[in-house]
């Protein structure tokens, strides 16, 4: 049974895809301004069962740009925050917060816990990034990863890509050195940037742990990638066998 709210849906996908894209299952790790707009627009799609992983707690300085961040929020856990949004939006969707740093271990645990139609990569942390891309890739799991919005303001230089061919992301150049170190040349869907990054937008400082820097942002360029992987992931599913 399709729901109301899907309506609109319903009309542009028809009744098989729409059913189809209730049934899949979904892992979504790193709900900053990539990911928290990915894992609902996802929502609204119909996608029925949904994973979304983060242990970070909202800060104010995230309401430019993360769906989850509002003064009201501020200091709360951001996938708690997230997954009541969601809920809200779909109240039967199957939905899992995980409040846990990413890390190898875990990792391999939570690929090898359930069979995922899709994993989407949204994680700032490089080893962690890279490790669940090739864990993915071993796996054979549909990923597909987000690199660097920060600096970046024409989303009309917004690309779908295999890393492989990936330009002018600092992001997408570090993920491609390690993944080079690990045997790994391509195979792997991103979402980028070729836009060039003003570096004074860019600052050193101690406050960005575990990244070593922080950049600037505009509100809408990270949503613009969190839709774009969120295009991708549903189009895959609307036509996988």
């Amino acid at each position: 049974m399709i729901p109301y709210w899907m309506s609109r849906t319903q009309l542009m996908l028809g009744d098989e895809k729409v059913e189809k894209l209730l049934k899949q299952n979904v892992l979504v790790i790193g709900l900053g301004g990539v990911g928290g707009i990915c894992a609902e627009m996802l929502v609204r799609a119909g996608i029925g069962k949904l994973t979304i992983v983060d242990n970070d707690v909202v800060d104010i300085s995230n309401i430019n740009r993360q769906i989850p961040a509002l003064h009201s929020t501020a200091m709360q856990p951001k996938a708690k925050v997230l997954a009541a949004r969601l809920l809200d939006i779909n109240p039967e969707l199957d939905v899992t917060v995980l409040e846990i740093f990413i890390q190898e271990e875990l990792t391999t645990e939570l690929l090898a816990k359930e069979k995922w139609d899709y994993v989407i990569d949204c994680i700032d942390t490089l080893s962690a990034k890279v490790f669940l891309m090739k864990s993915a890739l071993d796996k054979k799991i549909p990923i597909i990863s987000a690199m660097g919005a920060g600096g970046k303001i024409d989303p009309s230089q917004i690309e779908v890509a295999d890393i492989s061919q990936t330009h002018e992301c600092n992001l997408a150049r570090y993920v491609r050195k390690r993944l080079h170190s690990l045997g790994i040349k391509s195979g792997i869907k991103v979402v980028f940037s070729a836009e060039k990054v003003d570096q004074t937008k860019v600052i050193v400082t101690e406050k960005a742990y575990p990244k070593k820097s922080l950049i600037g942002t505009i509100s809408y360029m990270p949503a613009m990638f969190g839709c774009t992987v969120a295009s991708v992931v549903i189009r895959d599913l609307m036509t996988k066998d």
